[in-house]
């Protein structure tokens, strides 16, 4: 019997097939995107049981639209929408999911993001300048000399994972933990995980929460000039964060402040190397720096999912009607190689100026800590590429079996 093809289309249905698993998918995602965009931009996902959308337009409006949120049982109960009740295997995990900001609706998502955007704000962001440097030109030195390296592990975790530790206050020598806990929890957002999976999840985030609690109750005996001091002294409307808030916030953002990042670090050198332009012009100044940025960015986003609830009953067109309580799924990285917005989008442009990509998402989750990855992203790449003049791929590199992540299992260079 032939293999069975990676995704295949109902064009008249709007109905697609994707096996997510099947190499053909993982590795080269856009090429499935293509076809999705050149058939139906909005289909009903058959293995998921929900509709998707993938078109730039679609995508960027209904991540800002207010009828559609992350969470439900706000305005349903979940005997009303008929959701089961919590795994108990899971509690740890929902603990510390519960008061997360990537999970709340207004208005306590707006209180929490009140009391901790004012670090995130780009004029703030900037003074991580001469660290994201120094610390880039640091972990050179490490293995400058060796002639080879794995860039994953020993440099893209080691600057967005140490910055953000030093943002919040937390100390360096403990982002080993910080990275797998942050590894094991993130396994819990890829479909259909596994009991262990899920088993190893709740253990990791029970162990992260209890080492916040202990980092928390020392800032509030000795607080400090830092991200988790202020959020546990900061007030709004007399109102301060709960110890749960400060958990669930401080472990969304070491997880969110570096999970991304690293997966973008490494898809972004191997589409430089790979696509056959200087790294030199690229780099050459902070506008040209800027725009293969965010090409990087478009071409090989590390988020490829973001998923909404519908707050009520609606229709979005004549054939998608929507019950409440019922999930879309918006595919950030298709909306990035959508030929309706960008040109022949499967070309790597560093000169593109065609528009933002979603890769951040948009609206009221637009991702808090964008400034800080693309300073991130604007200083560590350049460095690297400047320091190792002569690097290349040692092999082709291997696509991690993940979809929601989409990034490398390892990036072996050499020079």
């Amino acid at each position: 019997m032939p293999p069975k093809p990676a995704i295949s289309i109902d064009r008249a249905e709007r109905r697609v097939s994707i096996d997510v698993h099947n190499p053909d998918f993982y590795r080269s995602p856009s090429s499935a995107y293509a076809e999705i965009h050149a058939h139906c931009p909005a289909f009903y996902w058959n293995e998921r049981e929900q509709w998707y959308f993938a078109g730039y337009d679609q995508v960027n409006a209904l991540l800002r639209d207010r009828r559609f949120g992350r969470q439900i049982l706000h305005v349903a109960t979940r005997e009303e929408l008929g959701i089961p009740s919590p795994k108990a295997h899971l509690r740890d995990f929902d603990a510390l999911e519960e008061h997360s900001l990537l999970e709340l609706e207004p208005p306590a998502h707006t209180r929490l993001r009140t009391l901790v955007n004012r670090a995130f704000v780009s004029r703030q962001i900037e003074q991580l300048r001469p660290d994201i440097e120094r610390l880039s030109h640091s972990t050179i030195d490490g293995f400058e000399r060796d002639g080879e390296v794995e860039l994953l592990k020993t440099y893209a975790e080691t600057i967005p994972v140490t910055i953000i530790a030093r943002m919040l206050g937390i100390p360096v020598e403990a982002t080993p933990n910080l990275l797998d806990w942050s590894h094991r929890i993130v396994r819990m957002y890829v479909f259909n995980p596994s009991h262990e999976t899920e088993l190893d999840a709740n253990q990791a985030s029970a162990d992260f929460a209890d080492y916040l609690r202990t980092i928390i109750a020392e800032k509030r005996r000795a607080p400090a000039d830092d991200l988790l001091t202020h959020m546990i002294t900061s007030e709004k409307d007399g109102e301060r964060l709960s110890e749960a808030e400060l958990i669930s916030t401080a472990a969304l953002l070491l997880n969110a402040g570096h999970e991304a990042t690293v997966h973008q670090i490494g898809n972004a050198v191997r589409t430089i190397l790979q696509s056959g332009h200087a790294p030199k012009d690229l780099f050459s100044t902070e506008a040209t720096t800027a725009l293969a940025v965010e090409e990087c960015l478009r071409f090989a986003a590390p988020l490829h999912i973001f998923q909404r609830y519908a707050l009520l009953d609606l229709d979005l067109d004549d054939r998608i009607s929507l019950r409440k309580g019922d999930k879309i799924g918006l595919l950030l990285g298709a909306a990035n190689v959508d030929p309706r917005k960008f040109s022949d989008p499967l070309h790597f442009n560093p000169m593109r100026n065609e528009g933002a990509n979603v890769s951040f998402g948009a609206g009221l989750h637009f991702c808090i800590g964008a400034p800080l990855a693309r300073l991130e992203l604007n200083l560590s790449l350049p460095i690297l590429f400047q320091r190792l003049p002569g690097m290349r791929l040692k092999h082709e590199p291997e696509e991690r079996d993940s979809f929601h992540f989409h990034g490398l299992e390892r990036l072996d260079l050499a020079w």
